[in-house]
């Protein structure tokens, strides 16, 4: 029995996709790298230095899905979705931080389970944003921003499908709801806090002209 022809054809096959895979797999990570440091760069105003990096990781998960086009069972491992859902996360954040249009998966280029996650994840992110903003006592730009998250969340709780078909997005649905919720309670304390000090100014102002 002469196997030798088909051990040399698998063979030939499998080294194609582990250098695919070498190829991919860096990029992946480069992604995903850029995509943390554009969401960084997004809280702390920088927006031309975000900007940059959500180029930068844009372009390095192109690179990485052009190298397992081929490769189907190479391409669905895992890496190249986290990358997708990285980089969804870096660019919803950016629409939800700067008022801007929310882009769609085709958009991105993302798949829709990486495109959902990385929704989920924007919710966080936006917490974040309120908060530092609440800090500065931009009550009303927090209130903006929780709108916008009430509307993500609203999407993600219609996506009842399987997790095998969503990528576990019940459980990152889950937890938006409890950041929702609880950024829903911090602003309504900041507000009220707000109103109060206002009233309290208010009477101050009023008892001074009075004895005045």
């Amino acid at each position: 029995m002469d196997l030798s022809r088909i051990s040399d054809d698998v063979r030939l096959r499998l080294d194609g996709r582990v250098a695919a895979r070498e190829r991919a797999l860096p990029a992946a990570r480069r992604s995903i790298r850029a995509s943390a440091n554009a969401i960084r760069a997004i809280h702390r105003g920088e927006r031309d230095v975000a900007a940059r990096l959500i180029d930068e990781s844009r372009g390095c998960l192109r690179e990485a899905q052009q190298a397992l086009e081929a490769e189907p069972e190479i391409y669905y491992a895992g890496f190249v979705q986290d990358a997708e859902k990285e980089y969804a996360e870096a660019r919803l954040t950016d629409a939800l931080v700067s008022d801007e249009a929310v882009p769609g998966p085709e958009d991105l280029g993302v798949g829709l389970a990486a495109f959902l996650n990385g929704m989920a994840e924007s919710i966080g992110e936006g917490r974040r944003a309120i908060l530092d903003r609440l800090r500065r006592g931009e009550v009303k730009e927090g209130e903006r921003l929780l709108a916008a998250m009430d509307e993500m969340f609203g999407v993600l709780v219609t996506m009842d499908y399987p997790d095998a078909v969503t990528g576990n997005l019940r459980r990152s649905t889950d937890v938006a709801r409890s950041l929702v919720e609880k950024t829903r309670g911090d602003l309504t304390t900041s507000i009220v806090q707000e109103n109060l000090r206002e009233s309290l100014d208010r009477h101050a102002r009023e008892v001074l002209r009075d004895d005045g």
